[in-house]
């Protein structure tokens, strides 16, 4: 592999970057709050889960009293 100086690769990065298809602001926007609705559902998902099993466990411990 022959070593490249530092100028042929900036000018070898700038080209990729030219041939790069960049989001529009509308399309940034859409997936942003499409990716904030998945977290909450995720959360709200995660949180019932978890206060179903507490309650699961509590319950199965106060048998032995």
């Amino acid at each position: 592999m022959a070593a490249k100086s530092p100028a042929q690769f900036v000018r070898q990065v700038r080209s990729e970057l030219q041939k790069v298809t960049w989001p529009s602001r509308q399309e940034t926007m859409h997936s942003t709050i499409a990716v904030f609705v998945m977290v909450f559902v995720a959360a709200m998902f995660l949180f019932l889960a978890d206060q179903v099993m507490s309650r699961v466990v509590q319950w199965i411990l106060n048998l032995g009293m």
